[in-house]
């Protein structure tokens, strides 16, 4: 599809500021440490209900630990935004207690859309317990983890370990299904060994009644580096009562649409690939509805390299915090940068803010139109980002 450059300037012109982290929230919506709503749900859940109902297909932001916090939702919403957002996990186990820097994406969400959160853990009366809590607050759905692949989360048996003990997964869900008033979603990956699990955890989601199944195509095992497996999805699209989004490895918007119709999901998650590419839920649309797909120039990928560094500027942060915060987008941009692997190598140095700032605008200051899909760089296969081109 042909492609239109969107010229330097016509997004700054329409883009809301970014509300400080240290702002004062809208009125309607409690501080984390204020009094939750009294009855939240119907509001909540018609939302829902509207995104999963509208003619195109819903797109949601997937959660990433410690990556898609409040102020990259307030900042991805100046590029478009998701149709839903998730949050980032709340770690459930004995004596927990809510993040409270999580907990503020909700009840101050500066997106406009629903939000659903996301618990991890495996305790039954601890995830029952913390379920209900969330109900006190302006959410759409509770989502459960049980697809994370990081060893730290799966050898605790969460998330994507979890997966590993069928049986127990059953018993979550009944559990959860009963105790959840409003929405009841389920984030899955095919397996945790291979996919040949995933006719079992199939079986157990179409026994329950979920609002929403969110399937990425990997196992546990395979972490990213694998192909991802978007007929495992089409077979959960008819085996499961609900609506199901496609995850995985959606890097554009010719690949969201190839996605939808191969796999017949009712809508996306994206997670890596909106790093990379903040405008990619704007561009999907556009190629949607049959529109030129609207490519930012580097001067623009460089604005949001700056609105970056402004959203990672929280009072107290050290310039190293900030830093190491940064390299974790770039990390995820770089790859999409130039195909040299120049950028990611020089970046993935950088000591200091203006050391930073410099690399981006040696690589980024020009006109001309970025994709920003990712390149095969050759990264070894232990690189994080390796990973990511699979």
């Amino acid at each position: 599809m042909k492609a239109e450059i969107q010229r330097p300037g016509e997004s700054r012109e329409t883009k809301p500021a970014i509300r400080k982290e240290s702002g004062t929230p809208t009125p309607e919506r409690p501080r984390a440490s204020g009094t939750p709503l009294a009855n939240p749900e119907t509001a909540m859940a018609a939302e829902f209900d509207a995104v999963m109902a509208g003619a195109a297909p819903p797109l949601a932001l997937a959660p990433m630990q410690d990556v898609t916090d409040r102020s990259f939702w307030a900042l991805i919403c100046r590029y478009g935004g998701a149709d839903l957002y998730f949050t980032e996990y709340f770690r459930v186990y004995a004596g927990s207690h809510l993040d409270r820097s999580i907990l503020r994406s909700v009840v101050d969400n500066p997106t406009g859309r629903p939000v659903v959160a996301q618990l991890i853990g495996n305790d039954i009366p601890e995830l029952v317990r913390t379920a209900r809590e969330l109900q006190r607050y302006p959410v759409a759905a509770i989502d459960l983890n049980l697809g994370c692949p990081a060893p730290v989360v799966y050898r605790k048996c969460a998330g994507g370990g979890l997966l590993r003990e069928p049986d127990r997964v059953d018993a979550i869900l009944r559990a959860l299904r009963q105790a959840i008033g409003i929405r009841f979603t389920v984030k899955t990956r095919l397996g945790f060994e291979t996919a040949t699990e995933f006719a079992r955890l199939l079986e157990i989601f179409a026994r329950h009644p979920l609002d929403l199944l969110t399937v990425h195509g990997r196992t546990v095992r395979e972490m990213y580096r694998a192909p991802v497996c978007y007929e495992a999805i089409a077979r959960a699209v008819r085996a499961v009562g609900c609506p199901v989004l496609a995850n995985g490895n959606i890097a554009s918007a010719a690949r969201a649409l190839e996605v939808l119709r191969s796999t017949g999901a009712r809508g996306l998650m994206i997670g890596r690939g909106a790093i990379r590419n903040p405008w990619l839920f704007e561009q999907i649309r556009q190629h949607w509805r049959g529109e030129p797909v609207r490519l930012p120039d580097g001067r623009q990928v460089l604005d949001y390299v700056r609105c970056l560094m402004e959203a990672a500027s929280g009072p107290g942060s050290s310039e190293r915090s900030r830093v190491a915060r940064l390299k974790k987008h770039m990390n995820y941009l770089g790859i999409g940068v130039e195909p040299t692997g120049q950028f990611l190598h020089r970046i993935r140095r950088a000591a200091s803010e203006a050391e930073f700032l410099g690399i981006c605008e040696r690589f980024l200051d020009h006109d001309r139109p970025m994709a920003l899909e990712p390149f095969d760089l050759g990264l070894g296969p232990g690189d994080l980002m390796a990973e990511a081109q699979a």
